[in-house]
């Protein structure tokens, strides 16, 4: 199994499968505004970061993800997490029970960003369901309870993201069931699943590693501010 591509899931991103909702000045990338905020750029001669400034602009946020190549010191750093970037090297060791599973798209995108304000699964912005697919679990109401879906796509792999359920619909397995729908959807396109996790959050990754999912690295997650 090789998993090179997942060194630099960003990069590989916008330069295959994302290549169209990119934006690039010479060595540097990032997604297309109210994509996601993710950033990279190709080593080189240090010129790569004078291009990331002319794409960015001087003082804006540099959401460098788990880039593997570090900025120059006087680049600013404004946040740090500690994670982790897991693989599924088989089949799901569970099969979850199924659930009404809907596709969510643009005209769910305000019910979508209401979950993930009142969840916090990590960075999701209006045109993130683009990156998709992007699956929903709706109680009887039709209010939508959880949601997961497909952000980062290196050659060979499909990233599941922003697995979040509302408070009141945790425990009755929903997370598990969405992962289950985005694994059969991932294998569909020939790709493999991986996800990334905040270290701190012991309750998704006692979650993904009883579906079978292993720890491939620890990654960290940093951002910068262009100077």
């Amino acid at each position: 199994m090789d998993t090179t591509a997942l060194d630099d899931p960003v990069g590989e991103s916008l330069h295959g499968n994302h290549a169209h909702l990119a934006r690039r000045v010479g060595r540097a990338a990032t997604y297309l505004p109210d994509v996601t905020t993710f950033a990279a750029v190709d080593p080189g001669d240090g010129c790569e970061w004078d291009d990331l400034t002319r794409l960015l602009g001087p003082g804006a946020p540099a959401d460098l993800f788990s880039c593997p190549v570090p900025p120059p010191r006087h680049w600013p750093e404004v946040f740090r997490l500690d994670g982790r970037q897991l693989i599924l090297p088989g089949a799901l060791a569970e099969t979850p029970t199924a659930a009404d599973v809907v596709e969510l798209g643009a005209a769910d995108v305000a019910e979508m960003l209401d979950l993930v304000a009142t969840t916090r699964p990590g960075p999701f912005w209006p045109r993130t369901h683009e990156l998709g697919p992007y699956l929903g679990i709706r109680g009887e109401d039709g209010l939508l309870l959880a949601m997961a879906g497909v952000r980062l796509r290196p050659p060979g792999w499909s990233e599941i993201s922003a697995v979040c359920t509302a408070p009141e619909a945790r425990g009755r397995g929903y997370a598990a069931q969405l992962v289950g729908a985005l694994v059969a959807r991932i294998a569909a396109l020939g790709d493999r699943p991986f996800l990334h996790v905040a270290e701190a959050n012991t309750a998704a990754i006692e979650l993904y590693e009883r579906l079978g999912f292993r720890t491939r690295t620890p990654v960290t997650f940093r951002g910068f501010r262009v100077p």
